[in-house]
């Protein structure tokens, strides 16, 4: 599509670069009285051809660019969701869905106005640049002076425009933070009688964008007068010194006038190219912010080689043995570390930042095991561990006495039903939610794990069933009947491990 897309583009600048040989032609016969019946025809042909190249060129520029869109969606969104946990602990989601979101539409640009714009704008000036060349040397010398004082400017100019279109979408990525953070937690907001503040607080991020977007705008601004400059420029140049060439004889006035038509064609892809470089330098720096994503490591990269789980055939099911566990960032610490670390220095707390240390226990297949303590002991890291969500920096986790990070990360998961301290509930119905750990699953099996649960009561009361919506984050749904909905849609894929975590807190 792309190669389609650029031999339009060759093939309508072609045909524009005959137009002022055509023309040339046609004053000349008009002076000395030829028939030019046929050379019109032929020009009207040129100008009519060149009309239809663009007009399929503008289509397949639009397709492309939507698909390369697509692409890079794609490809973030796989990057994404096999990222290492790690990095969801600190980054926020607002500014990836802006990755997704904004970030990618911005390399529409890259391809509608950069690319092929390039190869045919080319085309064009190199051909342009060739016929004044033999028209008349003096005028092209004339000429290229004015252009390379603008190519210049613009070429500075380029440099800080990506600068601050990348700082602009950082900004756009702050914004966006904030509106996830406020309205994922609006009841609170509105609880804690916070409204204002929240809006004040997404307000400054707003206009922190806007700034950005100002600053961009000014630069931007500097590069398209810069093209309308040395158009007038070159034009009153060519227009004075061939006027006086012309009447000296040293070139003749249908020469003059394809000189100026090829000046037209050579500025108008200078122009283009000018106004496409404040849209492929903010797609710039757009793609950075993308590539940094995409440059990170999933999860299962640097993996031992991988064994498959097979049945377990041992009675302890899940060990640990002297394990140890420090969170690797700050996302973690209260605010109180975070203000000791940075008072005495990072290394001075990184004692006080561990989780676990020295922790050894097993649970034997078929059989209960509780954790008790306090809160912040590390219960809900332990169950993380043996979810393979962070691997402990000392000591093993074992699952049938196999070292869980020799095995394969699905086949683990297979294993083992993990029910989340906050019992999350997805957007859309009951019958998706169920579905999620198992896709296969019959509406029977449904309605009797919803059932085994207690929460058949939903199904009653909503005339769609499996189908009726739990809404966002399952507002529509009582904190019990999330936590029962979250134990249902573990239980739907009968794992012979199941991990809870605090997940009937919430429950009569």
């Amino acid at each position: 599509m792309l190669g389609a897309a650029i031999a339009l583009s060759l093939l309508a600048a072609a045909a524009s670069l005959v137009q002022p040989l055509l023309v040339s032609q046609l004053i000349t016969d008009v002076q000395s009285n030829t028939p030019f019946g046929s050379l019109v025809a032929t020009l009207v042909t040129v100008v009519v051809l060149f009309g239809v190249l663009s007009g399929f060129q503008h289509f397949l520029l639009q397709r492309t660019g939507t698909s390369v869109v697509l692409s890079a969606r794609r490809q973030l969104v796989r990057r994404m969701l096999r990222l290492p946990i790690s990095e969801f602990d600190v980054r926020r989601t607002g500014d990836l869905v802006s990755r997704v979101g904004s970030d990618t539409t911005l390399l529409y640009a890259v391809i509608t106005q950069g690319l092929v714009d390039a190869v045919g704008g080319s085309l064009v000036f190199v051909g342009a640049l060739v016929a004044m060349a033999i028209i008349d040397p003096v005028l092209l010398g004339l000429t290229l002076a004015v252009v390379a004082t603008a190519i210049t400017t613009v070429v500075v100019l380029s440099g800080r425009i990506r600068i601050a279109s990348r700082k602009q979408q950082e900004k756009v990525g702050d914004l966006a933070a904030a509106v996830e953070r406020s309205l994922s937690a609006v009841r609170t907001v509105r609880a804690s009688n916070a409204t204002d503040r929240e809006i004040a607080t997404i307000e400054q991020d707003a206009e922190g964008a806007w700034r950005m977007g100002i600053q961009v705008a000014r630069i931007s601004a500097l590069v398209v007068p810069v093209a309308n400059i040395a158009l007038q420029v070159a034009l009153l140049v060519v227009l004075g010194v061939g006027g006086f060439r012309v009447a000296s004889g040293a070139i003749t006035i249908a020469s003059l006038v394809s000189f100026i038509l090829f000046l037209f064609l050579m500025i108008m892809p200078l122009g283009q190219a000018f106004g496409a470089i404040n849209s492929v330098n903010q797609a710039l720096g757009a793609l950075g912010r993308i590539q940094e994503i995409v440059a990170l490591p999933s999860e299962t990269e640097g993996d031992a080689a991988i064994a498959s789980v097979g049945a377990i055939k041992t009675d302890a099911a899940i060990s640990f043995e002297n394990v140890e566990f420090s969170y690797p960032d700050t996302a973690h610490k209260t605010e109180q570390e975070k203000l000791v670390a940075q008072v005495i220095g990072e290394d001075a707390v990184a004692h006080e930042s561990s989780v676990l240390r020295g922790i050894s226990f097993e649970a034997a297949r078929g059989q209960r095991t509780a954790l008790v303590g306090p809160s912040g002991a590390g219960k809900s890291t332990i169950l993380a561990l043996i979810e393979r969500f962070y691997d402990p920096t000392g000591g093993v986790v074992r699952l049938g006495g196999v070292d869980i990070r020799a095995l394969d990360r699905t086949e683990l998961r297979a294993q083992i039903g993990y029910v989340e301290q906050d019992a999350p509930v997805l957007a859309g119905s009951i019958r998706q939610n169920l579905l999620l750990s198992a896709p296969n699953a019959t509406d029977e099996q449904c309605v009797e794990v919803l059932e085994a649960v207690n929460l058949l009561e939903v199904l009653h009361r909503n005339p769609e069933g499996l189908d009726a919506a739990v809404g966002e984050d399952g507002v529509m749904l009582s904190g019990g009947e999330r936590q029962r909905l979250a134990i249902a849609r573990t239980l739907l894929a009968a794992p012979p491990i199941l991990l809870l975590d605090e997940s009937t807190s919430s429950l009569d």
